[in-house]
Formats: structure tokens, C-alpha cells, sequence
């Protein structure tokens, strides 16, 4: 799995702005069985993404197609789960 964090690099009134095609491109990829979490840091300073395992040129592209390329930079970690709580056990296959 990977680990993606999302750092603004512009003010929030251009982030509030892209954030409708933001939105619509993590549902695209949670319909897609791509993503399994997202949500805001608090602060507001970005985003974290949690994604399956997948092929990393595959999630370059799909990162690429993000409306907030324009106002965040992003940290892929790949995560290599050795153990996890039994109620989180299927992000192991994840």
C-alpha cells in the first residue's frame, strides 16, 4: 500500500477552488477500488491518501490527473504492513 501526502503550496482560496474537481477525482478512484482512505490534516495544510497496492507508474498517472497538482506537491511512501489490528486486517491485502 502507499501512503501519499498532500502539502499546499498555495493560499486556500485556491485550494477552496479546486476543491469540487478534487472531490470528484478521489470518488472516481474510491468507485475504482483504488483508494481506500483520504482526508484533511489538522491543520489544513494538505491531505493524506491511503492507496492499495498497485503498480507505482499507475499511481503516478493517477496522481497526475489530480486537480490539486497545481496547488500541493505530494510524498508517496510505499508501506509494507508486517501488522495491523484485527479490525484493520484486510489492509494487509490491501
Amino acid at each position: 500500500m502507499y501512503l501519499v501526502s498532500l502539502t499546499y503550496h498555495r493560499p486556500m482560496t485556491d485550494i477552496e477552488a479546486l476543491l469540487p474537481l478534487h472531490r470528484a477525482w478521489l470518488e472516481r478512484y474510491f468507485s475504482a477500488d483504488v483508494f481506500i482512505a483520504a482526508g484533511r490534516k489538522d491543520p489544513r495544510t494538505g491531505g493524506v491518501i491511503i492507496v492499495r497496492d498497485i503498480d507505482r507508474a499507475r499511481l503516478d498517472n493517477i496522481l497526475a490527473e489530480d486537480p490539486f497538482v497545481a496547488v500541493a506537491d505530494y510524498t508517496v511512501t510505499k508501506v509494507d504492513l508486517t501488522r495491523v489490528a484485527e479490525a484493520f486486517s484486510a489492509l494487509q491485502e490491501a
